[in-house]
């Protein structure tokens, strides 16, 4: 029997039960010239195979090779099933990096820019129920071309903090039937002041007559049922108010989920369309200084979380894989996250709901520009970044996990007395986020460069491995001067460095450090070996965790702080920072790590 790889249903928070995965072994060739169309890979078998959704550069792809590719070729045979009779048919990828063109039975049935977001095509003019197609897919991915890679690598291999590429399919390929008037998927919100859930479900198209229901239920059953019409509105809306016997909220460590049932009723009373889905009803808020989660201030022990894996790069081996990452850094002593430089797989969002661990949300920005803090180019991202970036947070939107946003990682430049693009595009990501989502706090640009006026958020960088130092950096935030990453930090000439302000001041708003330790221990590393991580190495394990201790004890005991995110979770390939191996094997006592991120009882009092 064939095991089919990443077999787990890849869309958790809108769940149709008829579906046909695609993963598995598909007809593969490199096309370095990117000359495919004039040479038949359109026409003719490919070369190769590869296991999908793995890419090429990983072990599991079976392919294993690290090098350029500026374009590849995916080709497979599918039979649409036969019950699939009077349905549209979609072909859905997760995610394929970078620029996409798909074909069924030789007509082009689709385009689409970005790696990290997902996109749909519709196959229906082109072949229905019962048919055999040939799908062909070619990913256009330049690994030295400007656009938003996060972390992967644009010279040929990784260094320091940049790591190994990912081109082409990386996340789960499947294909759907949905009926003419079709469900799109809903954006749920909560609304804790009303103890009500608000349900926004897009539709197809309308008709005379038609109705949506939502039926809400927990583990006891039936919560509450609403309907309204959906005769003239594409976005019907309905709310869902929980009675006060059935209320539960989510909250870290504390994730309860209420289920929906979603239907489209027909004039006759037919269900037309149905869907399940699932939401938690919480509140993030800002109150002076503090964060607050459901009216109580949490503080946020972060981790930076960076998604790779030893054999599948970007692609976790296995979902148990997604959850175990989140297990992992539960027993450390985090109660969340800040998925870095990378939109993560919307299965990892899903376990993270149901084990109540936060998450912000980030774009993976990196990949553009310059490289020095001089050059005014650095991470200059462009208005294709706002495109990309609306398609991640309309998909993960409903997420009750996910308490913030942030659509930049270390842009930075010198701020001077011309409005420039990096400003522009800085503010149109942050109202765009402001836009698609009123509900989560949103942070402008992690570190460096804040360049928006009363942004929710503000937040530094800090690499220092002096505890003492650290200290006195930080001890300003109570009087409203907090640590500012500036052009000092990267060695600008000192004749310069008065000169040169990456960010406006900062307003009084919550603050954080969001990334500082990156303690570098590794005591596997052999002489000789390729090994990196920020400042000097500890002496010995002893070292480790009196830095480590004394760096979580400063800003856990400062009561103006909202939270803090620990470099990082795990190692990666060269960086061996993690607090796990790249393995997720042990490197520390667990319990010693989640020791030193107690929050004394006094401090959580002066939070609240």
């Amino acid at each position: 029997m064939t095991v089919i790889p990443r077999s787990e249903y890849p869309r958790p928070q809108f769940v149709r039960d008829d579906w046909l995965c695609l993963n598995g072994e598909w007809g593969f060739e490199i096309d370095q010239g990117d000359s495919g169309i004039s040479r038949g890979l359109l026409e003719r078998e490919l070369n190769a195979t590869i296991t999908v959704p793995f890419c090429p550069e990983s072990d599991l792809s079976g392919i294993g090779n690290h090098d350029y590719y500026n374009a590849v070729w995916y080709r497979r045979k599918v039979a649409i099933p036969a019950v699939w009779a009077r349905k549209r048919i979609l072909l859905h990828f997760q995610a394929v990096d970078y620029d996409s063109t798909v074909w069924v039975n030789g007509e082009e049935v689709g385009r689409h820019r970005g790696g990290f977001s997902p996109f749909s095509c519709d196959i229906s003019d082109v072949a229905g129920a019962g048919d055999e197609i040939t799908i062909v897919v070619r990913a256009r991915d330049d690994g030295q071309k400007p656009q938003p890679r996060g972390k992967q690598a644009r010279e040929y291999g990784p260094e320091g903090a940049i790591y190994v590429r990912t081109t082409g399919i990386w996340q789960s390929v499947w294909l759907e039937p949905v009926p003419e008037l079709a469900l799109r998927r809903p954006r749920i919100t909560p609304d804790l002041a009303n103890q009500s859930l608000r349900l926004e479900q897009p539709i197809s198209g309308n008709a005379r007559g038609l109705r949506l229901r939502a039926t809400l239920s927990d583990r006891v059953g039936e919560v509450v049922s609403a309907d309204c019409s959906a005769e003239y509105d594409l976005s019907p809306r309905l709310d869902l108010p929980i009675p006060d016997e059935r209320l539960k909220l989510w909250a870290p460590g504390e994730p309860h989920l209420y289920d929906i049932k979603i239907e489209l009723i027909d004039a006759a009373g037919a269900v037309v369309d149905s869907a399940r889905s699932y939401a938690g009803l919480r509140s993030i808020s800002i109150d002076g200084k503090a964060i607050k989660i459901n009216g109580k201030t949490v503080f946020q022990r972060l981790v930076l979380d960076q998604g790779y894996y030893p054999d599948g790069i970007m692609t976790a081996p296995s979902d148990a894989a997604l959850r175990e990452d989140i297990a992992l850094s539960m027993a450390a002593g985090f109660n969340g996250a800040r998925l870095h430089q990378k939109v993560f797989e919307e299965r990892f969002l899903y376990h993270a709901d149901r084990l109540g661990y936060i998450v912000w949300g980030e774009f993976g920005d990196w990949g553009c520009g310059g490289l020095g803090p001089l050059d005014g180019e650095h991470q200059q991202p462009g208005p294709d970044y706002i495109t990309q970036w609306l398609e991640c947070l309309e998909r993960d939107y409903s997420h009750p996990s996910i308490v913030g946003w942030c659509p930049l990682n270390e842009t930075w430049q010198s701020i001077t007395d011309r409005i420039t693009a990096l400003d522009d595009v800085t503010r149109g990501l942050y109202l765009a986020t402001k836009a698609m989502d009123g509900t989560r706090p949103v942070l402008d640009a992690s570190g460096y460069s804040h360049r928006v006026a009363g942004a929710d958020v503000y937040d530094s960088h800090d690499y220092t491995q002096d505890p003492a130092t650290f200290r006195e950096r930080h001890a300003g935030l109570a009087q409203g001067n907090p640590y500012l990453n500036s052009a000092e930090s990267w060695l600008v000439p000192a004749r310069l460095v008065g000169n040169i302000r990456w960010s406006i001041p900062y307003d009084g708003q919550p603050y954080f450090v969001s990334e500082f330790g990156g303690i570098w221990w590794n005591p596997d590393v052999q002489e000789g070996e390729d090994s990196w991580g920020y400042g000097e190495r500890p002496r010995d394990l002893a070292e480790f965790y009196d830095r480590f201790e004394k760096l979580c004890a400063i800003l856990l005991d400062d009561v103006n702080m909202f939270g803090y995110c620990y470099t990082q979770l795990t190692d990666i390939y060269q960086e061996q920072n993690g607090i796990y191996k790249f393995d997720r094997g042990q490197k520390f006592d667990m319990e010693r790590i989640r020791a030193a991120q107690i929050k004394p009882a006094a401090i959580e009092l002066a939070n609240e």
